[in-house]
């Protein structure tokens, strides 16, 4: 992603004057309900959703009928809303939209565009005021810059006051999962989530359950061969497989990518600090306090005060740096040669081709793409040979922290947006995210926002196809994976920091330490810039004075110091023993 350019405050008059020019000429606005409605809701749900739905019929047509009355007053509208192009959104694009425009008489048009593009276009409206969207699907790894620089509406009053009249009263905000993912330190919902997905360990359950392979492992190594508890033994595993001939292919025992791309801050800024045990623990929330997974900490108000060990961060700790290192290492010696040049999209493909045995860092966005028919890592019968658990932890880990990445694509209402607008747009972000629909949109994109959608008895049904992925929304285990924090007070900003420097390490300019000095200390080059603006408020970086590092290292939590042993004791557990330990 691009950086972020200051925001300038506007009057708010010319804000506004702004955002109404942007939607062009005075639309046709009626107040009386869709005559239509009832007849396109029935057509909706007979073609579409049919009985693929958490609610039955009279409750699905309950919940449009609200929808199709409490558009009455927006009816003719045109509103333009944005999202990535993912799955999840092309059938929200595709078939939600129309399907919403027809029974409500609100015309939708929903753009897809990169995530990159999104970010810079909701940068782009906070800046000048222009309307350009009505609202945005954009990352909750923003969420600490919507609750520091108060440029998006705050759900948890907006519903409860101006826009009261078009929340809907089966919005059942409890039913999702990653509602405190959009939350922010005041306690209040500023985005609703849309669609999730973790990053999770994948490997190749049917070369894992080979006997022979299996022998094998455990005359070498001493242990028997399962999914990988740490570090450890995933790079066991790793040299294991790599180099073998498995189906007359050579295959490798890890994949990964390289290239000095924006992508390759994803791979990092996307929690792979936080499996090495960097941070601290949650303490009940989504993230690490008051050090999180970026090595960010922050004070007992929530203003980030350091980013680097001298100032009470973890960016350049020990944790940090084994975490590059073992990445470093691992691509090296057990990945593909051309995983060196390739970015986050071309390197998604490769497990599927068939000539991986695992995978530490694997998204399930993925999911929807790894089990269509004809290819080599799919069964006869169309099931799977591979399969998805919790990713292993690093030798810094302890339990209570988190251990992954969760996206959470939500929905967000720019304060500039004019009110009309902003109810119209909410209206279609809930019927998109509504029961009477989630089911069928997570059969289709694999991205589950509810908890009625993921113990619905369809996917129950459907989990022997999807390797995992059900068992592991279905778990306790859910809990640890999380999308960046509060503690990042600029995500644009300062996610651009990430690729630039690991990639010097990538590329072999910097060693890992260096090149973690050097992020963590820009890092804190934006915090004190932000400080001295005092673009944030009372709750902005206020940074801490430089102090010798081991006095941090001295104390408890984050940052750690540098273990004596950085491989511990390899640990695995049979994936199907883990399956059953889910279960009850």
């Amino acid at each position: 992603m691009q950086s972020t350019t200051r925001i300038r405050t506007l009057a708010v008059a010319f804000a506004s004057a702004l955002a109404f020019s942007a939607c062009g000429p005075e639309q046709a606005v009626t107040k009386t309900p869709n005559p239509n409605a009832a007849a396109e809701i029935a057509k909706f749900l007979d073609a579409e959703i049919k009985d693929m739905s958490v609610l039955d019929r009279a409750g699905q047509e309950a919940e449009l009928n609200w929808f199709a009355a409490a558009a009455s007053a927006f009816q003719g509208m045109e509103i333009n809303v944005v999202s990535e192009s993912i799955a999840t959104h092309e059938y929200e694009s595709k078939v939600l939209a129309p399907a919403f425009s027809a029974i409500t008489g609100i015309k939708i048009t929903h753009t897809l565009m990169g995530e990159g593009d999104v970010v810079d276009r909701l940068q782009r409206q906070m800046r000048t005021g222009e309307n350009e969207f009505d609202a945005y699907v954009n990352d909750s790894d923003l969420i600490g810059t919507h609750w520091r620089y108060k440029q998006v509406r705050d759900l948890t009053d907006w519903m409860a006051n101006e826009g009261k009249d078009v929340t809907s009263p089966t919005l059942d905000l409890p039913d999702f999962i990653g509602a405190s993912f959009t939350t922010g330190p005041d306690k209040k919902l500023y985005q609703l989530p849309d669609q999730q997905f973790a990053n999770l360990y994948w490997f190749r359950y049917d070369w894992f359950s080979d006997a022979k392979n299996k022998s094998d492992f455990k005359a070498r190594y001493g242990y028997d061969l399962g999914v990988p508890v740490n570090w450890s033994a995933y790079e066991d595993i790793a040299e294991f497989f790599t180099g073998r001939t498995i189906e007359g292919k050579k295959v490798y025992g890890h994949m990964d990518y390289g290239k000095k791309d924006p992508s390759l801050g994803w791979r990092f800024t996307d929690a792979w600090l936080s499996m090495a045990g960097n941070g601290d623990k949650t303490n009940g929330g989504p993230n690490g306090l008051p050090v999180d997974e970026w090595g960010i900490r922050v004070d007992e108000n929530s203003r980030p005060v350091g980013s680097c060990v001298a100032r009470g961060g973890d960016t350049n700790g020990p944790a940090a740096v084994y975490s590059i290192t073992k990445y470093l290492d691992w691509m090296k010696k057990y990945a593909p040669a051309a995983a060196q040049g390739m970015t986050f999209s071309e390197s998604g493909p490769i497990p599927a081709q068939g000539e991986i045995a695992q995978q530490m860092f694997w998204y399930t966005t993925f999911t929807a793409d790894m089990v269509k028919e004809g290819l080599p890592v799919l069964n006869a019968d169309g099931s799977p040979k591979w399969r998805m658990a919790p990713s292993p932890h690093g030798a810094y880990w302890e339990e209570g922290q988190k251990l992954g990445y969760q996206d959470a694509g939500s929905w967000t209402l720019m304060s500039n947006t004019p009110a009309d607008r902003a109810k119209a747009a909410w209206l279609y972000a809930q019927f998109v995210t509504s029961k009477t629909v989630d089911l069928k949109k997570s059969h289709t994109g694999l991205t589950f926002i509810r908890e009625s959608t993921i113990q619905h008895p369809s996917f129950t049904e459907r989990a022997p196809k999807l390797g995992g992925l059900v068992e592991f929304y279905r778990s306790p285990a859910r809990t640890q994976w999380s999308p960046t924090g509060t503690n990042v007070p600029d995500y644009p900003k300062l996610a651009a920091l990430w690729w630039q420097n690991i990639g010097d390490a990538a590329a072999g300019s910097k060693t890992p330490q260096q090149a973690m000095d050097a992020l963590c200390k820009a890092q804190e080059d934006v915090l004190a810039r932000l400080e001295e603006q005092g673009v944030q408020g009372e709750i902005g970086p206020k940074l801490n004075p430089e102090e010798n590092p081991q006095v941090w290292f001295d104390r408890p939590g984050a940052p750690k110091p540098k273990l004596a042993n950085e491989d511990p004791k390899p640990e695995t557990i049979d994936y199907d023993t883990l399956i059953k330990s889910w279960q009850h």
